[in-house]
């Protein structure tokens, strides 16, 4: 089992480096975005952000998981036909894209009120799109051959280029939103023109309909759930547009930005790691007990990291944001984390579901959590803005989660430590209701937070949260960095 663990943690810590430092592109620029960008049209990011994300997730037609799913053919032998099979019908749909997204693209940004700069410039948004379709699949075959170093690479590779363009088109040149968008447009370019030719050698030009058939009747449905959990996570910006302004939306999004610090370095790395494994562990002795305990420690870690955050995130606001009129999106931050927290249980929970290959009570299920969310959020948010978006948030979540939870365990029950992740969060949540009752301001809040964060885990130990194994694996770990030669070693031999 602990084998196991590393083997996973290894993949996963490398899949932080280049997603944490993809997603932090969002963070990294916002010094400068704050600087050279209006409230408002920073609003205006967010929703075009938005916007792109949801088309990126409808054209991939939900073969992103079809590929790592049918990967490896009966005999464990990758299945070059399958991919090629897979990449063509997702070429075939965005090349129609093209010739739709051409004619009635500017009616898109005319209706989502964006305004006329980016109604003039449209066709950036569908290249955008169309390219960052492809590069998605092609960086999830990469996940699907566990190549997780080749990945980051690439990843790295595209942050480099996509930060050098904004600083120069945003910094220099004071394109604001139009110069973002040019930074994506570029970057997708140049990052899809180095992995085409490793992907050709990856594919066998043959067109099999069986696979056509079973990826598109296990990717199509993950279409509704991509455009599901997408809605919930963003759909309260377009809300927000309609009952507040562009600036609240500006807040709302900064906030959300700050907050995802742990989806960047945790949770999104988790996930690219979580598939690929689990397929390959699944049905083998001790599956279910090695799933369990990875849904535990992932509740730990990011609950203890997300309570660092929360305890300080008017402090990192002000780091981020050179423009005090950015400051009250600390307000929300605490709500975000707690949403990203139940996201990531929810996304374990639905793991028996992708392998029993049950991809439409997925799509069901999330439409279902998504309009119930939006519901909330029209209800909520014209009166309590968006610190109602940001609760609706994580109410949303934290019923999908049991609802998924429900439904996963009629298909391959898995004894999920229930009680032990939720003493977890619930814990931490009362560690920053004490933060606000206690800790004013100055040295004593400083010293009082740090304090709170040590206190965590030991609060989890005096709670019985810790197995045994667990304790004394610390144990032997902590008494092998005493001696350097020693944590060399088990460092050496936990990267093989």
């Amino acid at each position: 089992m602990r084998n196991e663990i590393a083997k996973f943690l290894k993949h996963s810590a490398i899949y932080s480096i280049g997603n944490a430092a993809y997603k932090a592109i969002g963070v990294i620029t916002l010094p400068l975005y704050t600087m050279y960008i209006p409230l408002s049209q920073f609003g205006v990011l967010g929703l075009i952000e938005v916007t792109l994300l949801i088309l990126t997730e409808i054209l991939s037609l939900g073969q992103s998981n079809s590929i790592i799913i049918f990967n490896k053919d009966k005999e464990g032998n990758l299945n070059k036909s399958a991919f090629f099979t897979i990449f063509s019908s997702v070429l075939a749909a965005n090349i129609l894209f093209l010739f739709v997204g051409t004619a009635m693209g500017n009616s898109l940004v005319n209706f989502l009120d964006l305004g006329t700069t980016i109604s003039d410039n449209y066709l950036i948004l569908i290249f955008i799109v169309f390219l960052r379709v492809f590069n998605s699949i092609f960086l999830y075959k990469l996940r699907a051959d566990e190549k997780s170093l080749t990945y980051t690479l690439i990843t790295l590779l595209k942050i480099a280029l996509t930060l050098g363009l904004v600083i120069y088109l945003v910094g220099f040149l004071k394109l604001e939103v139009i110069g973002v968008l040019y930074s994506y447009l570029i970057s997708e370019a140049i990052i899809i023109f180095i992995l085409l030719p490793m992907m050709i050698h990856q594919m066998q030009m043959k067109l099999d309909t069986i696979i056509l058939n079973e990826s598109l009747k296990f990717g199509l449905p993950l279409i509704f759930s991509a455009i599901g959990i997408t809605l919930l996570n963003i759909s309260d910006r377009y809300i927000l547009n309609i009952y507040t302004s562009k600036e609240t939306v500006g807040l709302y999004d900064l906030g959300y930005r700050i907050a995802g610090i742990i989806n960047m370095f945790l949770i999104m790395p988790f996930s690219l790691t979580l598939l690929p494994i689990a397929a390959e562990k699944f049905g083998k002795s001790g599956d279910k007990r090695y799933y369990s305990k990875l849904m535990t420690y992932l509740v730990f870690i990011i609950t203890w990291v997300g309570l660092a955050l929360a305890l300080f995130s008017e402090e990192v606001i002000k780091i981020f944001s050179l423009n005090k009129d950015y400051y009250p999106a600390a307000g929300i931050i605490p709500l975000v984390i707690l949403g990203y927290i139940f996201s990531a249980t929810r996304n374990m929970a639905s793991l028996s579901l992708f392998l029993k290959k049950r991809s439409m009570i997925i799509a069901l299920i999330t439409i279902a959590s998504a309009a119930f969310n939006i519901g909330l959020n029209f209800w909520l948010v014209p009166q309590y803005g968006m610190y109602a978006a940001a609760l609706n948030t994580v109410i949303a979540f934290l019923a999908f989660h049991f609802v998924t939870l429900y439904f996963a365990n009629k298909e391959y029950p898995i004894p999920y430590e229930n009680s032990k992740y939720m003493l977890a969060i619930i814990i931490g949540i009362i560690f920053y209701i004490i933060s606000l009752l206690i800790l004013d301001s100055g040295i004593i809040k400083y010293l009082g937070s740090f304090f709170l964060l040590l206190l965590y885990p030991l609060a989890l130990y005096l709670l019985g949260f810790y197995e045994a194994i667990e304790i004394k694996t610390l144990k032997d770990f902590y008494k092998k960095l005493k001696n350097p030669k020693e944590a060399f070693i088990s460092i050496k031999e936990l990267l093989k």
